[in-house]
């Protein structure tokens, strides 16, 4: 329903914000992550999720895509509610989330403060396939952002013309490795092309 807030920020605290969008102040819940990237005083956009009870209506914002597409796909878990949602995006980065669950790692998730055994294990479980699909980067390999960006491309241009994923992102992986970590995507995928 709303998709983003753009304005002036009022007053800023670790769990909240308020944003003043012409003279209305908009009180907003954010994840830790969200607060150390905000400069107070100054105008800002959030990416936000509007949550209707019977007794509230409450705005949670997020400074990027990724976070708010993450927090949408934790509340989506029998469960996990907004606040536990949150309490996870302030304590793991999207990236740590992602791979704790690729990795099926219950442990890190467990870490989280009000997550039990059960819940951790319901993230993996249900999130295990979106992540893989939608996670066509592997952060954990290349450090480099435009890299990656680079990578994801191309690993998903060689899915497009018929390679297997994992075999692609072992190829592209070893690629990187050898030519070095500034390729463009054409270059990889010629790369790619020329070592299947």
């Amino acid at each position: 329903m709303i998709a983003y807030i753009d304005g002036k920020l009022a007053y800023k605290d670790p769990t909240y914000v308020i944003i003043d969008v012409n003279g209305v102040g908009y009180q907003i819940k954010i994840p830790l992550s969200t607060y150390s990237s905000l400069p107070t005083g100054e105008r800002c956009r959030l990416q936000t999720y509007l949550h209707i009870k019977e007794d509230a209506h409450t705005l949670y914002g997020f400074t990027t895509t990724a976070e708010k597409e993450t927090f949408l796909l934790l509340i989506s878990i029998s469960g996990v509610g907004p606040n536990t949602g949150l309490m996870i995006l302030s304590s793991l980065t999207v990236e740590e989330i992602q791979q704790a669950i690729v990795r099926e790692d219950v442990r890190t998730i467990q870490q989280v403060k009000g997550i039990g055994a059960k819940t951790a294990q319901r993230v993996i479980l249900e999130l295990k396939d979106k992540i893989k699909k939608d996670a066509l980067t592997d952060t954990t390999s290349i450090p480099a952002a435009a890299h990656n960006t680079n990578r994801a491309e191309a690993l998903s241009a060689l899915v497009t013309l018929g390679f297997a994923k994992t075999v692609a992102e072992k190829t592209l992986d070893a690629i990187i490795k050898r030519e070095g970590s500034n390729l463009s995507v054409e270059e990889l995928i010629k790369f790619a092309l020329k070592s299947s």
